[in-house]
């Protein structure tokens, strides 16, 4: 009887260590899967009121950070009262909150 030999496959990602060993390094990278679709989508849909309102999609970059600083605390007054929506757009007052939150991490990050 013939004796067979199997042979491994030799992969790219196979390391001395096992499977992916020699896989791109992440440790330490930011994990933007990490952030909830739904706060992305909530910032995209007030973002696109503002650009049908303002017809300029860097409009916002042409306001002083207080003035976001002072809407992101008008949304959370009307939160906390318990009003859910903006009379102005029909959209939540926690997403018109986290787009002025977002507005103020870009300025805030750019002045570091």
């Amino acid at each position: 009887m013939d004796s067979l030999v199997v042979a491994e496959a030799v992969s790219p990602n196979r390391g001395p260590r096992g499977i992916g060993a020699d896989a791109k390094a992440d440790a330490g990278k930011p994990r933007p899967t990490l952030v909830p679709v739904s706060l992305i989508e909530a910032v995209a849909a007030v973002r696109m009121f503002g650009c049908a309102k303002y017809h300029d999609p860097d409009n916002w970059r042409q306001v002083e950070p207080q003035r976001y600083r002072d809407a992101l605390y008008r949304h959370w007054l009307e939160y906390l009262k318990g009003e859910q929506y903006d009379q102005e757009s029909g959209l939540p007052h926690l997403w018109h909150l986290a787009c002025n939150a977002a507005f103020l991490i870009e300025m805030e990050g750019r002045e570091t």
